[in-house]
């Protein structure tokens, strides 16, 4: 096992890797139910049972492939945001697109990724971009990780005034963030309770303090009638595998209905999502120390997030993609793929364990990820701040990640922003910087898509 994930060479063994592996799973574990509420009965219209199968079995295959093929400690799921656009899709639609030819618009977006990822246009991403815009991806994850460990608690909330349609930006409006009822709430409270028991366990430098902290956090939360075990008496313990949707996406009603929008903008999301939570996850472990090595080793890790959306659709689920979650695991001292290959049986396992991976509320899970936020936050660091041509397209990338909750959304402004500031640099300096061309096509396409589409 040493000598197949080169442990030693990382750093790192095998007790450690169990445990991030873990660590990660109960962090993403969310996603189990989470899920059918997009893509269920009451959402999309998959079965629940299919959904399920489809969400156990497409994350725990793609991050065991994930570890075994590219060892690396990142794990996949279907995407959160990418699942509740699928959702929109079908119940906007007024019935004329079902779920089959949505899956089936996943399916071909999986197969124009891994054409991206074969021709080697997508590991030009990582060539193509500035040194301080990448750093400022993953200050941009860590901050939008830290987001939703926040709403998934309540610990923030959203205060509207003077809005009358939610639905529609209204003059003399005001929105602003507002500190969760603690004096009420006990989800805030126990939220505040793990989120002081890891920060200690971090401080005194504990082997394990995230996991530890969700699993007593957990456990506290059961007098505090946060954690729910009434889920436990009388659970069935065995998946029901006789309504799946196993092979259902319907390629032809996809093409007949010529949704090529909605395929671009599962393509568009996926290529910057992913492509931002692979490198600030890698970034985050110091895999991209050897920029050769760590440039390798992405290429083939988004090689097998591109199996992964065709693969996803195929089971019956939408995207399957890298989940920033992953950086939990990474920040218990997760290295390798032994990681994602922990992970990825967890999630094969929850077939039979659903009703426990049920029972840990959100408010053990948030502290963790509010704290990978503090960690990726050291990367700021490497962003040039004095160089204004640097630093505007830095900002813009790491503050509307967690202000739009779109990873897509920070890295498409960050590009489109770079490219303007640097040609009109060269226009007029003396000092000329470098503007990749693949810099100008993902321009040009974040323009067309913003403009064309809008911002789903």
């Amino acid at each position: 096992m040493d000598r197949f994930f080169k442990l030693k060479e990382n750093g790192t063994s095998v007790r450690t890797e169990i445990i991030a592996g873990i660590t990660t799973f109960m962090t993403m574990a969310y996603i189990l139910v989470v899920n059918n509420l997009f893509l269920g009965p009451n959402g999309a219209g998959i079965p629940a049972d299919g959904v399920f199968f489809a969400t156990c079995v497409g994350a725990g295959l793609i991050t065991i492939l994930m570890g075994l093929f590219v060892n690396i400690p990142i794990a996949l799921a279907p995407g959160m945001g990418l699942n509740a656009y699928f959702m929109t899709v079908v119940l906007s639609s007024d019935g004329k697109i079902t779920w089959q030819a949505a899956l089936g618009a996943v399916f071909i977006s999986g197969i124009i990724f891994l054409i991206l990822t074969i021709t080697k246009v997508r590991q030009m991403l990582i060539v193509a971009l500035p040194q301080s815009l990448k750093a400022a991806i993953t200050v941009g994850i860590g901050l939008f990780v830290a987001s939703v460990g926040l709403k998934l608690s309540n610990l923030i909330g959203v205060n509207l005034s003077g809005v009358t349609d939610t639905t529609k930006t209204v003059g003399g409006s005001s929105i602003s963030f507002a500190i969760g009822d603690m004096v009420h709430s006990h989800e805030v409270q126990l939220t505040l309770i793990g989120l002081i028991i890891i920060a200690i366990l971090m401080a005194l430098r504990v082997k394990g303090a995230l996991l530890i902290g969700i699993i007593v956090t957990t456990l506290i939360g059961i007098p505090m009638d946060v954690t729910n075990t009434s889920g436990l008496s009388g659970a069935t313990w065995f998946p029901n595998l006789n309504d799946l949707a196993v092979g259902k996406f319907d390629l032809g009603a996809a093409f007949k209905l010529g949704l090529f929008e909605i395929v671009f903008v599962f393509t568009f999301v996926e290529l910057f999502d992913t492509f931002g939570t692979l490198v600030g996850t890698a970034t985050r472990a110091g895999l991209m120390k050897d920029k050769e090595k760590g440039e390798k080793m992405i290429g083939k890790a988004m090689l097998v997030d591109a199996v992964g959306v065709s693969a996803g659709a195929v089971l019956g689920t939408s995207t399957v993609t890298s989940y920033v979650e992953s950086t939990a695991g990474v920040a218990e001292g997760g290295r390798t793929g032994l990681t994602a290959v922990t992970t990825g049986v967890l999630f094969l396992l929850a077939l039979f364990i659903a009703p426990l991976a049920g029972v840990v509320p959100s408010a053990a899970t948030a502290p963790a990820l509010i704290i990978v936020g503090v960690l990726m936050m050291g990367q700021v660091k490497s962003i040039e701040w004095d160089d204004f041509l640097y630093a505007f397209p830095a900002f813009v990338t790491i503050i509307l990640m967690p202000f739009t909750g779109s990873i897509a959304n920070g890295i498409s402004a960050g590009i489109l922003s770079y490219v303007i500031l640097a040609l009109c640099n060269n226009l007029v300096a003396k000092n000329k910087v470098k503007i990749h061309w693949l810099m100008w096509v993902l321009a040009v396409i974040v323009l067309a898509r913003y403009i064309f589409i809008g911002s789903e």
